[in-house]
């Protein structure tokens, strides 16, 4: 058996197409674009070039656009920096209690830092409710951040509603659209105020983001030294990763009302599979969806509007930890996920299953499996085979693993 790779939801293979436009400016259009002589001027012309292209992706103005590292970069970008814009009157900041660890881990470190913060929590399928968001926002609130898709079972927030509210208590909305960003269509009439996405998750390169910024929104700079990017965040572009981004942003527009309903079939396929072999397994967050929703732009009050990015989920098998059974499926040739790849390895429970009321144990026991373009049905077929060996052969081991 060939090795298999269901982990897309922590990164997916560089586009061949990608990589062909990156390739020249890793060669011949080496120029830096803040040069003023003709090689500077071609690549800056393709760095512009490029902020069109992933601007009209979510329909924003070019100038709303900011390159940056990837998610991570981008999240501790909005927080601490809003933050410090508002430090003098606002000290306060709402945030879903399913978000990323860079989303987290920022709002920590402003709670350290003399912020205060709430945690808005998620129903059994991990999704936030937004009259609990209405009602975590105070006078003193700066920013609401709510994830556009969960990173682990891949739940998607109402974010338009949530960024109405906002709005209409006054606050700014941020999203962290990492695993949504490609998947399901996103546009700047969903209301948010800033908006981050990370290259490697749409078959472009890693080291390479976005940051949407809304005119007028404030944002004091992360990164200080020269003027890049309209002096939002300085250091030299990297080039080669942002023009590969903006090629892998367009593929990915034109591709995906072809791409969700494959990607979907892919996940019926596995998750129905599993049932007849595998009675006690339980989806972690929703299974069914929607599909043809994502693609209505209409009232956010339409009946059975989509509850899950497309190619994500975690499913959980009583009495078997995520981890032990990817370290499992690797041996046999599949590539899955126990969690988020950031965070992977110390088998500890999920935040996100904890958050959506699954016991310690329960958290630790969730395994996510995330297709992606190139995956075929007959993959799929292979891992409804074989995962049920892999269980048996671990009941087998049992009293030889510990807890």
């Amino acid at each position: 058996m060939g090795r298999i790779y269901f982990d897309h939801a922590a990164t997916t293979p560089l586009d061949p197409e990608v990589f062909r436009v990156m390739e020249a400016f890793l060669r011949e259009d080496f120029g830096n674009p803040s040069s003023t002589h003709s090689r500077g001027r071609d690549v800056r012309s393709a760095l512009d070039q490029a902020r069109n292209d992933v601007a009209g992706t979510i329909g924003a103005d070019p100038r709303e656009i900011i390159f940056t590292s990837g998610g991570t970069e981008g999240a501790n970008a909005v927080l601490k920096g809003v933050a410090w814009v508002q430090r003098a009157g606002r000290n306060h900041l709402v945030v879903s209690s399913v978000e990323h660890s860079c989303v987290l881990e920022s709002a920590e470190w402003l709670s350290k830092n003399g912020f205060q913060v709430t945690y808005v929590p998620v129903d059994a399928e991990g999704r936030v409710d937004p009259s609990d968001v209405a009602s975590a926002i105070r006078r003193e609130t700066f920013l609401v951040s709510c994830t556009a898709a969960n990173h682990e079972v891949g739940t998607l927030q109402p974010i338009r509603e949530i960024a109405k509210t906002a709005r209409e208590k006054g606050a700014l909305f941020h999203t962290d659209a990492v695993q949504a960003y490609g998947k399901v269509p996103l546009h700047v009439e969903d209301g948010f105020d800033y908006l981050t996405a990370s290259a490697h998750k749409f078959y472009g390169p890693k080291g390479a983001g976005f940051l949407y910024q809304r005119k007028d929104a404030p944002l004091v700079p992360l990164l200080h030294g020269g003027v890049q990017e309209r002096g939002r965040r300085a250091g030299t572009e990297n080039v080669p990763a942002i023009v590969g981004m903006s090629e892998a942003a367009v593929r990915a527009a034109a591709w995906m009302k072809d791409d969700v309903p494959r990607l979907e079939e892919l996940v019926t396929v596995l998750v129905e599979g599993l049932k007849r072999r595998l009675p006690d397994l339980v989806v972690n967050g929703p299974y069914d969806n929607n599909q043809a929703m994502l693609f209505d732009r209409g009232s956010s009050d339409s009946p059975l509007p989509p509850r899950r990015a497309p190619g994500i989920v975690n499913i959980r098998i009583p009495g078997f930890k995520g981890d032990d059974l990817a370290h499992a499926l690797d041996t046999k040739g599949f590539a899955v996920s126990a969690g988020p790849a950031c965070s992977s390895g110390g088998g500890a429970s999920s935040r996100t299953l904890t958050a959506m009321g699954r016991d310690k144990k329960a958290a630790r026991e969730g395994l996510r499996i995330s297709f992606g373009r190139l995956n075929t049905e007959a993959e799929a077929r292979q891992l409804v085979e074989v995962l049920p060996l892999v269980v048996e052969r671990l009941r087998m081991l049992s009293p030889f693993l510990g807890d």
